[in-house]
């Protein structure tokens, strides 16, 4: 147990700012609250499971040393993150550019959660930042003498948990509105191009920020 995690006092402190961390709204919150607005709860869930499953791979790119990579290589930085924001923007112009009406409202309900789970993973997985932000805020908690390594996979995987607890919390609070979003076809409409939108607009954002960055 100790090889894993730090002492008690240091653990309740590192639990306590992931928690505030994880609560903050950033890109993979806007992310899972738009799909659950435009496309109900289960969707929302599935964007959840695969949010988090990319936010755990960039902590354990961050343990074997990506992280540091990013830091250091400002190309390597750049490719990932023009990746990430292409496809976020990809996701956006597919969006919007999807049937309309009551065909596009059938068209959200029956996306498979595969392929949510997917485009999910893949905005977290893609987003160079993610992998620094572990990088530099893991090691403030890591007790010395243990395997740093396996350190950092636990933590990370800790503060994953985390997060994806709270990022339930706002696909499930979201769900709740998206029959009132999606009832009539003007707000259909709208629902569609405020997905399509947001997801632009995080492309846009993420291509345009720096390294600094997060969850």
């Amino acid at each position: 147990m100790n090889e894993l995690f730090p002492p008690l006092p240091v653990l309740v402190i590192f639990t306590s700012c992931s928690l505030i961390l994880a609560i903050t709204p950033g890109p993979g919150v806007l992310y899972i609250v738009t799909r659950s607005l435009t496309q109900g709860r289960h969707a929302g869930l599935a964007s959840v499971g695969g949010v988090a499953l990319g936010n755990l791979g960039n902590a354990i790119g961050a343990s074997i040393g990506l992280a540091t990579l990013f830091a250091v290589s400002s190309i390597a930085f750049t490719i990932v993150k023009y990746c990430g924001a292409l496809y976020l923007i990809y996701l956006g112009v597919r969006t919007l550019h999807s049937p309309r009406s009551t065909v596009h409202a059938r068209a959200l309900s029956s996306t498979p959660a595969r392929r949510i789970f997917r485009d999910g993973f893949f905005v977290a997985l893609l987003n160079p930042k993610t992998a620094i932000f572990f990088g530099a805020f893991l090691p403030q908690f890591m007790a010395s003498g243990a395997a740093p390594i396996l350190q950092t996979v636990t933590l990370g995987s800790l503060f994953v948990a985390i997060a994806a607890i709270t990022d339930a919390i706002y696909a499930l609070a979201a769900g709740t509105l998206s029959p009132m979003i999606t009832r009539t076809r003007s707000v259909n409409m709208l629902s569609r191009y405020l997905a399509g939108c947001t997801s632009i607009g995080l492309g846009i954002g993420t291509a345009l920020t720096g390294s600094q960055g997060g969850k």
